[in-house]
């Protein structure tokens, strides 16, 4: 065997025993062992929110991301492609009279007020929050976003 082969051979020699190291006593985040089964986490009030148009704005901790919902959805229907509760207080058309934010206009069809089909799925982006405990301890400090115009 020339020299360069030699070489290669011993380099892929060494990370395979390397590699093989890395596996013993390999643990999770949360700390148990990667072979057992996960534990369901405890059950949470799912939202803290009450009805719609009680509960402030939730803050939003960096930028770019999308308005939180501080309400509860769990007794709104589905969205399907004919029906969309969301739309009844935060479309163009109602937002001011349920004084409720309006959808952004980056939501809106080119220079009107219908929804653009790719923003329908309101709950794609727009989450309600948990009052939950983080799975692992993280120090996440958010901050204060730039405001972005009509984007409530």
């Amino acid at each position: 065997m020339n020299m360069p082969t030699k070489l290669a051979v011993a380099a892929a020699l060494a990370a395979m025993v390397y590699g093989c190291a890395q596996f013993a006593g390999v643990s999770t985040l949360r700390g148990s062992d990667v072979t057992t089964a996960d534990a369901a986490p405890t059950a949470q009030k799912l939202y803290p929110g009450k009805r719609p148009g009680v509960d402030q704005p939730i803050a939003r901790t960096f930028d770019g991301q999308p308005p939180l919902i501080p309400h509860a959805v769990d007794n709104f229907d589905e969205i399907t492609v004919t029906d969309n509760q969301c739309l009844e207080c935060h479309s163009p058309e109602t937002a001011k009279a349920k004084e409720s934010p309006q959808v952004a206009d980056t939501h809106l069809h080119a220079g009107t007020k219908a929804i653009e089909p790719t923003r329908y799925q309101c709950n794609t982006c727009h989450v309600p929050q948990v009052n939950a405990q983080p799975l692992i301890a993280n120090n996440f400090v958010g901050t204060t976003p730039t405001p972005i115009a009509n984007s409530r």
